[in-house]
């Protein structure tokens, strides 16, 4: 790989996540706005949340997959079939619902909970896919170390570095975490679309050397199929920044509530299968 020519991309376009308190127990803003299904493709919503026990009680979900990645507090997870554990800062929880799951995510007692979390959209043969969950716990992940770099590696490959996290569409994500004046370069196929979200610091990002600071999002520009690309990040100061570029599906989007399907007619039949327990 490291002989290769790759294209460095550009950032196309950049964005200030704005939080809003919706009750003194959650506040939340759009990473990733819903809606622009084909611009963000195969990523579909991105939520930036504060909140405390009772906010995100028991909810169904169908025809997606959220990332769950925790910045700070404890985060208590359960489910219909049983399923149940816990998050620390740093440990990203992917959960596939396919054809259907019930599931609560609670913070502690007496805890509030930064996060954020991904949907990530499924192919229409991967609709009604068995649920399950994979907590990728920071400690076990795969780790690249550079110069002034941390790269942990959540799905998908940072260099040589892979992780053995189960995608069923190919996405990677990483967690950048950088000293001052470090630099450091991820390689990524050119049909992935991506974008990055700063957590802490800030820097200069992609070929044209973007500026970015904490609490922005950086979406990278898109490039030809067949090509290798790479995303260079500099830190001006200690940065910690998570990477997500995914293959996009290139199909229709029908999105409703917790529902994410193909057609109308699916979301109905989402709705009438969860009010009749077939969740179960």
């Amino acid at each position: 790989m490291s002989g290769e020519y790759r294209v460095s991309r550009k950032i196309r376009n950049v964005r200030d996540v704005m939080i809003q308190e919706h009750s003194l127990a959650h506040s939340s803003g759009f990473v990733i706005e819903p809606g622009l299904w084909k611009q963000h493709d195969p990523f579909l919503i991105m939520a930036e949340d504060y909140f405390q026990r009772g906010t995100f009680g028991m909810h169904p979900h169908r025809g997606m997959e959220t990332v769950t990645y925790v910045i700070e507090g404890k985060l208590e997870h359960e489910d219909n079939k049983g399923g149940k554990g816990e998050l620390l800062p740093g440990d990203v929880q992917w959960m596939t619902a396919g054809k259907g799951i019930i599931h609560a995510e609670e913070p502690a007692h007496g805890e509030t909970v930064h996060s954020l979390q991904l949907w990530v959209n499924l192919p229409s043969h991967k609709k009604m896919t068995a649920p399950r969950y994979q907590n990728l716990r920071s400690q076990d992940m795969p780790v690249r170390h550079e110069d002034g770099a941390v790269i942990r590696v959540f799905s998908g490959s940072s260099g040589d570095v892979k992780a053995s996290t189960k995608n069923h569409v190919p996405i990677t994500m990483v967690e950048v975490n950088l000293e001052p004046n470090a630099t450091f370069t991820q390689d990524l196929p050119g049909s992935y679309n991506g974008f990055l979200y700063i957590v802490e610091g800030k820097g200069t990002f992609g070929s044209e050397k973007t500026k970015g600071k904490k609490g922005q999002v950086l979406w990278l520009e898109r490039t030809s199929d067949e090509e290798q690309t790479e995303v260079e990040i500099h830190a001006e100061e200690k940065l910690l920044v998570l990477l997500y570029a995914g293959e996009p599906i290139r199909e229709r989007v029908f999105a409703r509530g917790p529902f994410v399907m193909n057609s109308e007619e699916e979301i109905v039949q989402a709705y009438q299968d969860y009010r009749e327990g077939k969740f179960e």
